[in-house]
């Protein structure tokens, strides 16, 4: 069992951020202290919503207080996504400083996503470039996203291999791109890639299924997964083999439910026990 310490958004209803996360790591067997940057009654998805976003002087209270209780000495690995204020980003550079020296951060760089562009307010962008990626052991963007941080469209599968091995000069030992369309891509498909600054590098292809409109929270869900398999010690094919399993499979059970949020209940033993899915080494 490995502690870890999850800073990200919270909904009431639904499950997106610290909600999307939490359960899937607790049935890896792992321990997770939540800290909320926001606390909205829904995600945004919907077009709204009430609640608000956590100051960073809120946020500074809480790491206080564990840190107090000798909590943060403890933590294993650290995990953010989609942060609300540029300041918490700030916070999140001086927590690192605070947790135990070799503590995995797992950086999900939540700015936007094909189709929809940036969703995320100015300067949360620049700071995943500028600043977050020098100090991220993992990320784990979608396509638009690793797009963003790399500088270059991605068109082909080399397209994404090289991507991911700029990022490496930048910094993260390990990239997760959580979601890949390119033009060897089949239309009733998609892929995800692992990349690892050794140079290996290793790719999934599961059915891509028809949602209208799509769940969120499947990327805060995937990040979790894939931290908490790396933690048991997986290798960086099985980690993204078991991530893709149980992600597809909690999306065949969202669908079979027609439902708008994650049927993330139903599917937690796909979490605990994913059938295993072919990897294709690069």
């Amino acid at each position: 069992m490995k502690q870890i310490l999850s800073i990200q958004s919270h909904v009431a209803y639904g499950y997106v951020g610290n909600r999307a996360a939490t359960l899937p790591l607790q049935r890896l067997g792992h321990e997770v202290t939540v800290i909320n940057t926001v606390q909205f009654s829904n995600h945004t998805g919907y077009l709204k919503w009430t609640g608000e976003v956590f100051s960073a002087d809120h946020i500074e209270s809480i790491l206080d207080g564990l840190e107090s209780l000798g909590a943060l000495e403890k933590m294993d690995a650290l995990l953010t996504g989609y942060l609300g204020d540029p300041a918490i980003g700030e916070i999140i550079l001086s927590v690192l400083d605070r947790l135990p020296e070799g503590t995995r951060w797992l950086c999900d760089p939540v700015m936007g996503d094909v189709g929809r562009g940036f969703f995320v307010r100015p300067g949360i962008p620049d700071y995943f470039r500028q600043k977050a990626l020098a100090r991220a052991s993992i990320i784990t963007p979608n396509q638009f996203e690793l797009e963003y941080l790399a500088g270059r469209q991605i068109l082909t599968l080399e397209d994404a291999r090289k991507a991911c091995l700029m990022i490496h000069e930048m910094g993260p030992e390990t990239v997760l791109l959580t979601s890949l369309i390119h033009d060897g891509t089949r239309d009733d498909e998609i892929q995800m890639l692992a990349s690892s600054k050794s140079g290996k590098q290793f790719l999934v292809t599961t059915p891509r299924l028809q949602f209208d409109p799509a769940p969120n929270g499947a990327g805060d869900c995937t990040s979790a997964l894939f931290l908490g398999h790396i933690l048991s010690g997986a290798p960086l094919d099985q980690a993204l083999s078991k991530t893709a399993s149980s992600i597809f499979a909690l999306f065949e059970k969202t669908l079979a439910a027609g439902r708008r949020e994650l049927n993330m209940i139903a599917a937690q033993d796909d979490f605990a026990r994913p059938a295993p899915l072919a990897v294709m080494t690069l």
